[in-house]
């Protein structure tokens, strides 16, 4: 039973993600790093008495293992929110797939710099059910809908996607060196702490601090709605899983998220999954069980 919670802990919290986008459509009007500041500093608000608590395992903290809280602070928490959000503003522009299909390169970068940063030892069993399970994920999101024309503004939409990939793949295998040294609150919390931090001197330095105090009583109520659900709280379940798990298995189980956003505009919009769909479904969910089964710490 212990071998299954770990993956549980990675499908929920990105079960958890794929709401992200319906929470955040009435924040649309409001500055991404005023989001990312304030969403980071109540959960780092929440987390503050835990990190008074472990100063004496912070201070024993090496200079690799802070260059990692750093990096996840930096890159994961704030940057790739910020490429990805990017990406998504030129989607009147060009086709969606074009932005989410090469966020599916995500788990190629964690992969290779697992393998590279964290010796993890990749076996062709492992790099065989990887395959399987991304393109059972392309399968999910695109089914058999073709790609549109390469322009300027898609170049542009896919080289901020790929940044964005990089960035959270990236702080995949860098959060997991953090979490060889530090427990999974400790890391949950320096990155909120940290995150917040950095968001603020970006706010402050682009004059947008008057902002955060014209914003509506509605729009703060979503922004603590987010931190105990697709914020706050998935963060700490998913270093809860990566602290348990392999970087290189973590980052393929993050793929559940496409099928649970179609499941999601299957329940909300009626719309059925297609045959493809459904075969690529299975792919991902096959080849995420198989991977239980094995011994992800090795």
């Amino acid at each position: 039973m212990k071998r299954i919670f770990p993956p549980l802990a990675i499908v929920s919290a990105a079960l958890l993600w794929s709401l992200d986008g319906l929470l955040r459509q009435e924040l649309y009007h409001i500055s991404s790093f005023i989001i990312v500041a304030l969403e980071h500093s109540i959960g780092a608000l929440i987390f503050l008495p835990l990190l008074f608590k472990s100063t004496s395992k912070l201070k024993e903290l090496n200079q690799r293992g802070w260059i990692s809280i750093f990096w996840i602070s930096i890159c994961g928490g704030m940057l790739g929110t910020y490429f990805y959000t990017k990406a998504l503003s030129f989607v009147n522009y060009i086709d969606l797939s074009v932005v989410v299909l090469i966020q599916k390169l995500q788990p190629l970068f964690a992969i290779s710099l697992a393998g590279a940063i964290l010796r993890e030892k990749l076996s062709k069993r492992f790099m065989f059910l990887a395959i399987i399970a991304m393109f059972g994920g392309y399968l999910v999101t695109f089914g058999n809908k073709p790609f549109g024309n390469w322009d300027d503004k898609s170049i542009i939409a896919s080289l901020c996607a790929l940044l964005a990939s990089f960035c959270w793949g990236s702080s995949t295998v860098l959060g997991k060196h953090a979490l060889k040294q530090l427990p999974f609150e400790v890391v949950t919390g320096m990155r909120l702490l940290i995150t917040a931090i950095m968001a603020l001197i970006v706010i402050a330095y682009l004059g947008n601090i008057s902002e955060v105090l014209e914003l509506k009583k509605e729009s703060y109520k979503a922004i603590i709605i987010i931190v105990f659900s697709t914020g706050t709280l998935a963060l700490s379940i998913y270093y809860y899983g990566l602290q348990n798990l392999a970087a290189s298995h973590a980052t393929i189980y993050e793929l559940v998220w496409p099928l649970s956003a179609v499941l999601l505009d299957w329940a909300l919009k009626g719309k059925m999954l297609s045959l493809i769909q459904i075969i690529g479904a299975l792919m991902l969910l096959c080849s995420m069980g198989i991977l239980t089964k094995e011994d992800s710490n090795e």
